[in-house]
């Protein structure tokens, strides 16, 4: 497992050939660009989503290409104050054209999943998300080991099976 910068990370989302898949499964995130728009949220105050105009932009380049964007977000019911306002903020990157998908925590529990988040590319190399309790990210490592690979493309499709399409899922 190697540990990789932030930047290196970037750019490896913006490099894969075929296929980028997500699994998230914490029920919240402290990203430093999304704080203060949830903030907005609390306040009831619109959002034009302005700052997610370059990584909508970026899914519509892949999707135009050919390649595949998919996340799967498992997720606590009812969900978090976070899950909540993402819901929200994911109407445009759906739009953009990454296939998003939720799963109740509860129907995964015979599932073998990996500790972390993660990014699957070209089903190929591994980029784990590694996070504080805080829900800031501390860190990305990958790996290209064959057998890890494979233990999250088995995770990831199994737990798309279970998934519900952005667009149909409802909230509790």
């Amino acid at each position: 497992m190697e540990e990789i910068t932030e930047q290196a990370f970037d750019e490896l989302l913006t490099q894969f050939k075929r296929s980028s898949v997500h699994l998230e499964t914490r029920d919240a995130y402290g990203t430093e660009v999304e704080l203060p728009h949830m903030a907005k949220w609390k306040r009831d105050e619109p959002d034009d989503f302005e700052w997610l105009q370059e990584w909508c932009t970026a899914l519509g380049e892949h999707v135009a290409a050919g390649r595949t964007v998919r996340r799967v977000k498992i997720v606590s019911e009812p969900l978090s104050e976070y899950q909540r306002w993402v819901y929200t903020v994911f109407t445009p990157i759906a739009a953009a054209g990454e296939d998003v998908r939720w799963v109740p925590r509860r129907q995964v529990s015979e599932l073998c999943i990996p500790g972390n988040d993660y990014y699957l590319l070209d089903d190929e190399r591994v980029v784990f998300l590694h996070y504080a309790g805080s829900g800031m990210n501390t860190a990305f490592t990958t790996t290209t080991d064959p057998a890890v690979v494979e233990m999250c493309r088995e995770a990831f499709e199994r737990v798309w099976l279970l998934a519900t399409p952005h667009s149909e899922y409802e909230p509790e």
